[in-house]
């Protein structure tokens, strides 16, 4: 088996400021899949890894779960990062394998299950219908990420939490801090004052979980806090885990999926035309807009033995990084791919992942997006950028963090 050497293109991957220039960073990856689709990285301050920037390799990857796992490196982050994460010992959905990846995933599926969906959705379309109100009220200009975008999932995973809608603002703090902290206008400062962020968050959900125990309520919080396995019940670091990752992750992706999509509209006025006027392509349209996005930039893998992928040695011990915004992109899986096409079929992304770490909010995230494009477009007379977008710097989950747009909404 070969080894390639370093392509320099690869170093992308592991530069959170890449992730703010979508040209660069694409053309950077359009050349890692057509010539070193598996490639060593070796970066200051980072663990090395091997990129993976082929669709079908992410998902043989995925696939193959008992072989590449997701604990110790589940995401990419400086050593500094790996070591105070060990050091805090989180244990979320995304730092878990087999069996007790499966144990934990099934206590919150029923609440993301189809039939809860539909329970939600007149909430999803209410809430829609109150931030398009805002957004008519405010105009007839505004930052669509940081006005609308943010807020409205966070209402709604908030909403199925049971969590106060007093305690919002925090939690979006929280979140933005956390999943912000390689952008200098997000972050809180240093990468201890970034874990201060974490470390409030599970106060308050270790906070939250004494009171679910002592009064039980019919939301989702309570059945996290009240869940066993084996018999047990999760000690503090799992509880508040399980809450974490919810509340941010639930929060976060579709705000940038949101956002994107809006940005993608206003920049292809054609598709933006043809949705309007044929709102029945939404689900598709909503498939395009995550994919387009790709909220969840990676995950990390880690071989527990030697495996062969392109004829390249990928050794036991060692990571593996998959890129989903490549393989988002791959001309081998997606006809024209750096086209925005709101009626594209078959739309096989990866955004959510695959396997058996398949994203547990996807149901939830597709809900959001249709609810609040299928209220939003019908009122929009006319929409236009009143400035550049701005994405943020990272290398595992984000978007835009302004979205500068003009427009007129119908009452």
């Amino acid at each position: 088996m070969s080894t390639p050497t370093m392509d320099d293109a690869a170093k992308v991957l592991a530069d959170p400021k890449a992730y703010t220039d979508e040209a660069g960073l694409h053309a950077a990856l359009t050349h890692l899949r057509a010539n070193a689709p598996v490639s060593w990285v070796e970066v200051e301050d980072y663990a090395p890894f091997w990129a993976i920037t082929k669709h079908a390799d992410i998902m043989e990857i995925e696939r193959a779960n008992d072989i590449f796992t997701n604990s110790p490196r589940p995401v990419l982050v400086t050593r500094q990062g790996d070591e105070q994460q060990a050091a805090v010992g989180i244990k979320t959905l995304i730092h878990m394998d087999d069996p007790q990846h499966r144990d934990f995933r099934a206590i919150g599926a029923n609440w993301f299950r189809p039939k809860a969906m539909r329970a939600l959705k007149d909430r999803a379309d209410e809430l829609a219908v109150q931030f398009i109100d805002k957004m008519a009220a405010e105009g007839p200009e505004c930052d669509f990420v940081q006005q609308v975008a943010v807020n409205y999932p966070l209402y709604m995973i908030m909403t199925l939490l049971g969590v106060p809608e007093s305690d919002f603002a925090s939690m979006l703090r929280w979140t933005q801090e956390l999943f912000g902290s390689d952008d200098e206008e997000l972050q809180r400062g240093t990468m201890e004052e970034s874990m201060g962020a974490l470390l409030e968050m599970f106060q308050y959900f270790t906070e939250l979980t004494a009171s679910r125990r002592a009064e039980p309520t019919d939301d989702l919080a309570s059945t996290i806090a009240n869940a066993t396995i084996d018999g047990k019940p999760l000690d503090d670091i799992e509880t508040v885990s399980y809450y974490a990752i919810l509340a941010a992750a639930g929060h976060d992706t579709s705000s940038a999926s949101i956002s994107g999509g809006m940005a993608a509209l206003l920049q292809h006025p054609d598709q933006l035309a043809r949705l309007r006027n044929d709102m029945s392509l939404m689900p598709l349209a909503v498939e395009e807009m995550i994919r387009w996005t790709t909220p969840v930039k990676e995950f990390m893998r880690t071989a527990q033995r030697d495996y062969d992928l392109r004829g390249t040695r990928i050794k036991a011990g060692e990571s593996v990084l998959l890129s989903y915004v490549s393989g988002n992109r791959d001309e081998d899986v997606f006809v024209d791919p750096f086209s925005f096409d709101v009626g594209r079929d078959p739309n096989k992304h990866i955004a959510f992942g695959y396997g058996v770490h398949f994203c547990l909010g996807a149901a939830l995230a597709r809900l959001e997006i249709n609810s609040f494009f299928s209220a939003l477009l019908p009122r929009l007379e006319w929409a236009e950028l009143a400035g550049e977008p701005a994405h943020m710097a990272t290398t595992f989950v984000g978007g835009l963090k302004h979205l500068p747009i003009r427009y007129r909404l119908r009452a």
